[in-house]
């Protein structure tokens, strides 16, 4: 694949998906760090339906950090693996206190130090919480999607987004994690994907070998 290919498989996407954005609620960047970190092996459907009771006890980097951890954990146990996550949060919260004035940081660098935040969190988070696409965010969707579609032979998600982010021109960056979701969702599902119907049939490898 080249360039221009990679180019042209982006505007079909955004033509199929043009309302795609971000599917978890948030009012603020912390609010938007904690609902990534509950996202892990968690649905974005099911982070929304434990977010507002969580908000309404614990909001800010200091109530985390002063938060009763059993109670934090009851709070999330709908999300799954609550007893590190609850963990995670908590200490989050402390080294946004300690280290970052109470502000989530923004900047990569700064993001990754924090508990719960690998680097497809923090992309997710200087994307929608700042408005600042420094990478592509490889999840599941994004990662079968590069695979099949032929960005990426890589396994990896850190060598997928490298190979992503060298194909694809940063101006389109903020858009990709949005519509591989949705892609993913809809279209090119995991089991039984949906190729006949898929308008880059003619450009996806895996279609293409399949025939």
């Amino acid at each position: 694949m080249n360039k221009k290919e990679a180019i042209e498989i982006i505007k079909k996407l955004k033509e199929m998906y043009p309302d795609a954005k971000c599917s978890l609620d948030f009012n603020s960047p912390f609010q938007m760090l904690v609902a990534v970190c509950l996202s892990a092996q968690c649905t974005d459907e099911r982070v929304n339906k434990t977010t507002p009771s969580l908000f309404a006890v614990y909001n800010t980097p200091l109530d985390f950090a002063n938060a009763n951890l059993e109670k934090l954990e009851n709070l999330i146990h709908p999300c799954g693996f609550y007893k590190n996550k609850a963990k995670n949060l908590k200490v989050a919260g402390e080294k946004i206190i300690k280290y970052f004035n109470g502000e989530v940081p923004k900047n990569m660098d700064d993001l990754v130090t924090i508990p719960g935040v690998g680097r497809k969190s923090a992309n997710v988070i200087m994307l929608e919480a700042f408005n600042d696409a420094q990478g592509i965010a490889v999840d599941t969707h994004a990662k079968r999607i590069s695979n099949r579609l032929g960005f990426s032979k890589q396994a990896e998600p850190t060598k997928i987004e490298i190979d992503l982010c060298k194909m694809i021109p940063k101006e389109y960056w903020k858009d990709v994690n949005h519509i591989f979701i949705w892609h993913g969702r809809n279209t090119c599902t995991s089991q039984n994907p949906k190729c006949e119907k898929c308008t880059l049939k003619d450009l996806c490898d895996y279609y293409n070998k399949k025939k």
